[in-house]
């Protein structure tokens, strides 16, 4: 109440921080009547200008924090003009001005917030201020999109105000080869999905040569429809993996004995909890449990002993998963069957996901059910989750036209503030109350009763759906009642663009599952710019032009108009342009005014979602630059959410309120009650979403440090340093440590245990070294003196540069096997790491404390095998004899110079730069697999033992914290790692 008061009194933060952005509003008009006068080439001329100005506030700096603030100043001092500028070159190039508000908009996003602008209000424009204001600092800016259209789309689009400017695009998007992609990073500002830029980052930590990088770093990032890439599709990782050598025949074996199961219930008392059945569904949990009478039952069927033996693990695993395919996930729901594959429908968009796959062997369950080929489970190589790929850009921003329901954890996971843009025009938009139905019968029923009633009436109707199955049965119902529509879900995702552009046109009804509009404007009358693009295709006017994958066009030229259209691009002269458009422009304007007359668009939703930012996105798409409009949401008591979450006070309520069968009831106070159950749910799921980032971050500072040592490597890091005096100097400290302590007599030093591990890691033993005379230091150091004259007897025969090369490939290939090795030990300790609790521990820090274990065994491992390869590499001669001292060089050459005129050196050997080369070029036709559970997968042919990941930070040998971080090493004789003392 009080905060009511005080918001009315002094206005919300929001309208304080949107009513301070003001005055900067008016310095960026105040620039436009001076920017009018320029011409064409003076407009663009101010890039360079801009340019200039931001050079010289950082000329003479060297500390990359301090380039970093001077461009920042820099850049906020560029902002008026540069906006305006910006400004300018839209009415120039594509005959749009940005409005105030998208001038608060931009402001917003460059200052590394998400700016919420209702549906309509033009973000896509909005983004160009901002990208090509960062872009002026020469970092590349990233646009990210939910989908390859909208990239291409709006990088053909916008690219047309950025090369006015004289500044260059890219788009990233699925099937381009690495020269395409290092061309688009290359770019000023680079389109391209979450998806491409997470995997692109993946593959590029698993090169062997700096130069075969495609990404340039992580500078400004700017996420459209940011709730939908920061929140939803954070909920799973991108992984890149490689096939293992399990077999599959215990899916199939399992699949038969599930439908002999009997699905039962939990049935609760003050005093117990019994199950019946062979097994219970946790719908709200998405999980199952099997009773004791089940798991008789199952051995019986299987013809096992004790399912809890340990030779039955795997089955026992297996008939879990079994019966969650059977029960909770539904065809032409969670997933649809097409041309013999299993492909997730995205459940908050309602899109096609094609080549992800669920992970920890539910998929291959799912294609048991469904009787399709079963391919092979995969095994990790690579993983990063989004937040901490985002995490690692120095601005992130996003926009979005629903993100207040989630500024909580906008803010604790990525720090973003979230400003809500007020809109240009005033919402005209009708919120009825919902209606609520006993039976989904009824429900739908009533549904197909107003659309028939709005359909005759001429008012266009956008039904929202939440699945495949249940906008199919509506259809069915809508044509016995011979109501003309269109159906738009994941079966006809093709045609998205084309339904959504013209579902505002008079009388027109289109069902849609919550993908419905994403990217694509409902303009009341009908898109014009869309059915101009339509005619000119298929009457052949435009003409083709072809193109490489992922590159925009430079501006058309004189009297010339470029276009896509269905992924490919047109062009042709502007007057045949404007003559075709200038017809469909008079006839949509003309259709607009009686579909206005009619009410505008009616947003009918049959289901509440579980997060209300589904629901207001439906909502979201009428009522757009203050057209008419109204929404009302259908619901009844068989509803999942209803169900689930609420069946119980709700019936109650209903009941209270005389509820009879085919009569709904109305109320707000229904309204307020599902809407606070929505909210219950998305907070549990910010839970798990945040429960799963505590682990990931464990694994974040492992691949830092990983990732960190392996750039360092391709960038030209000092390896004979780090070899001799970190490598060397840990490991024989070790050895001494073990063999030789310090506090004990030489006489009980245990000589041959040190003799043989010098030779198993160095290949040498103590022949050479008188150890019985003398004392632990002048030992360790003659140790590492005899070693380092080895070392360098090495290079002196191979030279310098060789070496290099050598040590550089060695060192990755075995850095990159352990890594593959570790996520898989990860994987393992993940899977059974809840059961600690039943120990009275705490399932995070014993995560914490067992993989900084593991990963500071492997680092350990990594530094012995080096030792090992490298100290234990034979060079042969070319009769085949080893050549192990400088002497057996000199004669070797002098024994060929003796046998012909021209002596060479025995070469290094020639090995290829990238051995995954190959592998990389040869991408299955799948390349991004994801799992609702765990993951996006990419997945890669098997490369053996060298597996592969990289990119950032610094070779770390010294732990600093107990949850896996690690301090770099300053290159010189370091101490034995010590471990920190641990809570």
């Amino acid at each position: 109440m009080i905060n009511n008061v005080l918001a009315k009194m002094f206005g919300t933060s929001n309208e304080r921080a949107v009513k301070r952005m003001q005055p900067l509003i008016d310095q960026i008009n105040g620039f436009e009547s001076s920017l009018t006068s320029l011409s064409d080439e003076q407009l663009r001329a101010k890039t360079v200008e801009f340019r200039e100005r931001i050079a010289q506030r950082i000329a003479g700096l060297e500390d990359k924090d301090a380039i970093y603030a001077a461009e920042k100043a820099a850049l906020d001092e560029l902002l008026p003009e540069a906006f305006a500028v910006v400004r300018e070159a839209g009415k120039r190039a594509v005959n749009m001005r940005h409005f105030d508000v998208q001038m608060i908009g931009g402001t917003v996003l460059h200052q590394g917030k998400i700016a919420e602008m209702r549906t309509g209000e033009g973000k896509t424009l909005v983004a160009t201020l901002p990208a090509y204001l960062n872009a002026l600092a020469g970092r590349g800016v990233h646009v990210v999109t939910v989908n390859d259209y909208l990239a291409k789309r709006d990088a053909e689009w916008m690219g047309k105000i950025y090369g006015f400017l004289g500044m260059t695009v890219g788009v990233i998007v699925h099937n381009l080869d690495d020269r395409e992609r290092r061309a688009a990073y290359a770019a000023d500002i680079t389109y391209g999905t979450n998806n491409e830029f997470g995997f692109d980052y993946l593959r590029d930590n698993m090169k062997f040569e700096l130069s075969e990088l495609v990404q340039r770093g992580h500078y400004h990032a700017i996420v459209d429809e940011v709730d939908s890439i920061l929140i939803d599709e954070a909920r799973t990782p991108l992984i890149i993996s490689g096939p293992t050598d399990q077999t599959t025949d215990k899916y199939e074996r399992v699949n038969q004995i599930i439908p002999s199961l009997e699905q039962g219930e939990l049935v609760e008392t003050l005093e117990t909890k019994t199950w019946s059945g062979d097994y219970v569904i946790d719908e709200k949990q998405r999980a199952v449990t099997v009773t004791d009478e089940g798991w008789e039952k199952i051995e019986g069927l299987l013809g096992i002993g004790n399912i809890a033996d340990p030779e039955n693990w795997d089955l026992k695993h297996h008939v879990e998963v079994a019966i969650k395919a059977h029960s909770l996930y539904k065809r032409d729901v969670e997933y649809v069957v097409k041309d013999g594959e299993i492909i997730i429908v995205d459940e908050f968009t309602g899109r096609l996901m094609p080549g992800r796959r669920w992970s920890d062997g539910l998929h291959q369950a799912v294609e048991a059910k469904e009787g399709v080929q079963i391919r092979k489970e995969d095994q990790t190589l690579a993983t990063i989750t989004f937040q901490n790929y985002f995490r690692m850009y120095k601005k992130l921003s996003g926009m979005t036209g629903t993100a207040e329901t989630e500024a909580s954890e906008f803010d604790s996971i990525y720090k973003l503030e979230i400003t809500v843009i007020p809109t240009n025009r005033p919402m005209q938009r009708i919120e009825y109350p919902d209606v609520v139905y006993r039976t989904a019968k009824e429900k739908y029923f009533a549904v197909a009763d107003e659309i028939e009633r709005l359909h005759q009436q001429k008012q266009p109707v956008l039904v929202g759906t939440t699945s495949i199955e249940k906008s199919e049965l509506l259809s069915e119902i809508l044509k016995r009642k011979g109501v003309r529509h269109v159906v738009l879900n994941a079966k006809f995702h093709e045609r998205e663009a084309e339904i959504v552009a013209q579902a505002g046109r008079l009388g027109m009804v289109t069902i849609a599952t919550n993908m419905a509009g994403r990217g694509t404007d409902i303009l009341l009358g009908g898109n014009a710019d869309f059915m101009t693009r339509q005619e000119l295709v298929k009457s052949g006017r435009a003409r083709a032009l072809e193109t490489l994958e992922g590159e925009i066009s430079p501006v058309a030229g004189p009297g010339m108009f470029r276009f896509y259209y269905q992924n490919q691009e047109y062009e042709l002269t502007q007057a045949e342009w404007d003559s075709a458009s200038e017809k469909y422009n008079a006839a949509t304007k003309a259709e607009q005014e009686e579909v206005k007359a009619a009410g505008g668009l009616f947003i009918l939703g049959t289901e509440r979602h579980e997060s209300r930012r589904v629901d207001n996105q439906l909502r979201g798409r009428a009522g757009r630059q203050g057209d008419p409009g109204a929404s009302r949401f259908y619901l009844s008591l068989e509803d999942d959410l209803m169900r689930i979450f609420a069946r119980e006070w709700v019936s109650t309520l209903l009941q209270r309120l005389g509820m009879e069968e085919g009569v709904p009831i109305e109320s707000g106070m229904i309204t307020n009650r599902i809407a606070a159950a929505q909210k219950a749910v998305e907070t549990q799921n910010f839970e798990s979403r945040k429960h799963v980032l505590e682990y990931d971050d464990v694994m974040n500072k492992q691949r830092e440090a990983v990732y960190g040592l392996r750039h360092s490597l391709l960038e030209g890091i000092d390896q004979k340093s780090l070899i001799l005096d970190d490598y060397v100097t840990n490991e024989l400290s070790n050895i001494l440590d073990a063999d030789a302590p310090a506090n004990v007599h030489p006489d009980q030093w245990k000589i041959d245990d040190m003799r043989q591990k010098l030779g198993d890691v160095f290949g040498t033993t103590l022949d050479e070294v008188n150890a019985g005379e003398l004392n632990r230091h002048e030992l360790g150091d003659s140790l590492f003196e005899k070693l380092r004259e080895r070392f360098e007897v090495k290079e002196q025969i191979l030279g310098p540069d060789a070496l290099r090369y050598h040590e550089r490939v060695i060192m990755l290939s075995i850095l990159d096997g352990l890594w593959k090795d570790h996520l898989l030990a990860m994987d393992h300790l993940k899977e059974g790491i809840g059961l600690r609790g039943y120990a009275q521990q705490d399932p995070l820090v014993a995560y914490k404390r067992e993989s900084f274990e593991m990963f500071e065994a492997m680092m350990t491992r990594f530094q012995q095998d080096t030792l090992r390869n490298l100290f234990r590499m034979q060079i042969l001669a070319p009769n085949g004899q080893p050549i192990e001292t400088l002497e057996q060089l000199q004669q070797l050459q002098q024994s060929a110079q003796q046998q012909a005129p021209a002596i060479i050196p025995p070469a290094a050997p020639q090995l290829p730069a990238d051995p995954f080369r190959g592998a990389r070029e040869q991408r299955l036709n799948e390349p991004a697999t994801t799992n609702a559970d765990n993951g996006v997968v990419e997945r890669f042919p098997s490369q053996g033992r060298n597996g592969r990941p990289t990119s950032n930070g610094q070779p770390a040998t010294d732990a600093n914290s107990s949850d896996g971080a690690f301090a770099p090493n300053k290159g010189r004789r370091s101490q034995k790692p010590k471990r920190t003392s641990r809570q």
